[in-house]
C-alpha cells in the first residue's frame, strides 16, 4: 500500500495545482512570442533537472543547480523586470468583485461560442482608409490586462465597432481625434485617452508622440496597438514595446487575429 500513497489526495492538494497551472497560463500569456519564452524554458528545464537530482540522490550535482537555482533568482528579476511588472500590474488592476472581472480572467475555460469576438477586419480596414488620407490614429486593443487605469484619462464611451464610427472619431475635426481609444472585446470603451510614455525609447526619430505612446502601453500591459503615421499614413502593430510596419492587409489582420485568440 505504501507504494500507492502519492494517490492520498487532500483537497488542499488539488487547490494547490490549480493554482499552480493558473499561474504557469499568465506567465506563459505573458512571455508568449518574445524572447523570454526561451529563456523561461531553460529554467523550467534547469529546474526539473535538479529536482530529478534530488531524487536519485545526486548530491554534488543536486548541490551545484540548487545553488544556480537560488543565484538565477535575482537574475530572474532584472531579465523579466518587464513582464514582472505586466504580471503585477494584471494582479493589481483586476477587480475580482465583479462578475465580468472574474469571467473575464478566466476567459480561456469558455466555450469558443460564448467568447466575443472583435472586429479585426473593421478596425484594420478603417486603419487603412485612414492612412489613405493621412489621418493619424491610435487604437488600442485590450487582452487580459486591464486598462482601467487609462481609461480614467479620457472619455468613456460604449459602442459597437463599426468602420464609419472609426473614421469619425479620428478625424481631424472631431473633438474626439486626440489622443488613443481602447477597444474591449467588439466594442470602443474610452476616447481621447492619454497614454503614459516611456522617457527612454530607442526608436527611430521620425516617428513621433502617437508611436511613442503606443510603444509604452504595449510595455506597461499585453495590449496591442495600431498605429497610423499622419505623415505618411502607415499602419504599424505594436506588441511588447515593438513595432512592426505592415504593408500586407491580410497578414496584418492574421497576425492580430492570433494575438487575440
Amino acid at each position: 500500500m505504501d507504494a500507492l500513497d502519492f494517490l492520498d489526495f487532500r483537497i488542499l492538494d488539488i487547490l494547490d495545482i490549480v493554482l499552480v497551472a493558473l499561474l504557469l497560463y499568465y506567465v506563459y500569456r505573458l512571455i508568449r512570442g518574445t524572447v523570454a519564452i526561451n529563456i523561461f524554458l531553460g529554467i523550467a528545464i534547469i529546474y526539473l533537472i535538479w529536482k530529478l537530482t534530488e531524487v536519485l540522490q545526486m548530491e554534488l550535482l543536486s548541490d551545484i543547480l540548487g545553488k544556480f537555482l537560488g543565484v538565477g533568482f535575482i537574475a530572474m528579476i532584472i531579465v523579466f523586470q518587464q513582464e514582472i511588472r505586466k504580471f503585477l500590474l494584471m494582479v493589481g488592476s483586476t477587480n475580482f468583485a465583479t462578475k465580468k472581472g472574474f469571467l473575464k480572467n478566466l476567459k480561456f475555460l469558455k466555450s469558443d461560442g460564448d467568447a466575443t469576438v472583435t472586429d479585426v477586419e473593421g478596425i484594420v480596414n478603417s486603419c487603412v482608409e485612414m492612412g489613405k488620407t493621412r489621418t493619424g490614429a491610435l487604437v488600442v486593443i485590450e487582452r487580459n490586462n486591464s486598462l482601467d487605469f487609462v481609461k480614467h484619462t479620457g472619455d468613456k464611451m460604449n459602442a459597437e465597432i463599426n468602420m464609419p464610427l472609426l473614421k469619425s472619431i479620428f478625424y481631424k475635426n472631431s473633438p474626439l481625434h486626440d489622443g488613443a481609444i481602447i477597444i474591449e472585446d467588439n466594442f470602443i470603451t474610452a476616447t481621447r485617452v492619454i497614454l503614459p510614455v516611456e522617457d527612454k525609447l530607442n526608436i527611430p526619430g521620425r516617428f513621433g508622440l502617437r508611436h511613442r505612446a503606443g510603444l509604452s502601453i504595449t510595455m506597461k500591459s499585453d495590449a496591442v496597438a495600431l498605429i497610423v503615421s499622419e505623415e505618411t499614413g502607415q499602419i504599424s502593430y505594436v506588441k511588447n514595446g515593438e513595432f512592426i510596419l505592415f504593408d500586407d492587409t491580410d497578414r496584418l489582420i492574421e497576425i492580430i487575429k492570433e494575438d487575440l485568440a
